[in-house]
């Protein structure tokens, strides 16, 4: 017997697939929409899930790992993850997303833009082919920023100091992000403070963010540091590009500090 086609959506919190979702919802009114919950999340995404949900008129299904973060990160040797082992994408992303899918053929509708030379996540299941909408009908950014206003549902709140959706604790956080997490959710910042690890008598240390823990990330002259460095650049860029809006100018400021590129899957 031949499965019948399915039609999916996956959501990550950040504006792209969001607005992928809204812009799908009456052209595939069979879609299944889903969101691979880490249950490390922050606060503000799973507020704004329910606000999207409650526009798609439907539930956006939640898929959690069999075995969460803290028993991967054992089974990993303690090993936290990094841009060069990114076993968190894999473990509690990737493998729900493939189990949710099984052997169906399935249509898989990704939220990358028009303006952007990328690909996103593509499984390697034979069974599952990927569908890139906006990159077919020519939808940018500003589209995006459209899409959301006219339906309601506008930005995520994280958005106001972070530019990506995933774990708390995400490694490929900015310094300014950290410090963002650290003025907002100071008990999140603590509890991804107990993860890192200095052993100096086995020269043994994993920090979060690449150069110091967050121990030492936030001490009150680094911090200090650090928001004084991101408003120079705030201001220098809105000096350059004078019609940009806050968000666009906060996110290339952020995008300056570093070029590694963050799991795509996580932050669509």
């Amino acid at each position: 017997m031949i499965s019948k086609q399915r039609h999916v959506l996956g959501l990550s919190g950040g504006k792209d697939s969001s607005a992928l979702a809204i812009y799908m919802r009456d052209r595939v009114p069979e879609m299944e929409y889903f969101f691979c919950d880490t249950q490390k999340e922050l606060p503000e995404t799973y507020e704004y899930l329910d606000t999207l949900q409650a526009y798609l008129g439907k539930p956006i299904t939640r898929l959690n790992a069999e075995r969460g973060f803290d028993h991967w990160l054992e089974m990993y040797g303690g090993y936290l993850p990094s841009s060069q082992m990114r076993w968190c994408t894999r473990m509690l992303k990737i493998k729900p997303f493939e189990e949710f899918v099984g052997e169906d053929p399935v249509f898989s509708y990704i939220g990358i833009r028009a303006d952007e030379d990328r690909e996103g996540y593509i499984s390697h299941k034979p069974n599952i082919t990927p569908v890139y909408p906006f990159k077919e009908d020519g939808i940018r950014e500003a589209d995006v920023f459209e899409l959301l206003r006219v339906a309601g549902v506008g930005l995520p709140k994280y958005y106001e100091w972070r530019t990506r959706s995933g774990c708390y604790f995400c490694f490929f956080q900015r310094k300014s992000e950290w410090v963002g997490l650290k003025d907002r959710h100071p008990d999140l910042f603590e509890r991804a403070k107990q993860y890192e690890k200095n052993d100096d008598e086995r020269n043994v240390r994993f920090t979060w963010s690449q150069g110091e823990s967050l121990e030492e990330l936030a001490r009150p002259e680094r911090v200090a540091d650090i928001k004084r460095k991101q408003e120079l650049a705030m201001r220098k860029k809105s000096t350059a590009n004078p019609g940009q809006k806050l968000y666009q100018i906060f996110n290339e400021t952020l995008a300056d500090e570093d070029d590694s590129e963050p799991c795509l899957v996580c932050h669509l």
